[in-house]
């Protein structure tokens, strides 16, 4: 049985993103709701989305590369 190593470390990784944005999102979200409310936990959202983009942009890029590269590495 061979394993595709690669393939599993990219799927980690995208499981990792996803578990880090959902976790920055619902408990820390969450914290500025309980404690001031849900204007602040509005504005919350609009701050964490902002710092959360350029991630998930070079996550998009990245990927897009590797498509690319695979796309020409099979013709």
């Amino acid at each position: 049985m061979t394993r595709d190593l690669r393939a599993y470390a990219r799927q980690t990784n995208v499981q990792l993103l996803a578990g880090f944005i959902v976790l920055l999102f619902l408990i820390g979200d969450g914290l500025i709701y309980v404690f001031y409310g849900r204007e602040s936990a509005m504005m919350g959202v609009i701050c964490l989305a902002a710092g959360v983009a350029p991630l998930l942009i070079i996550f998009l890029v990245l990927r897009g590369m590797e498509w690319i590269v695979e796309r020409a590495n099979r013709e």
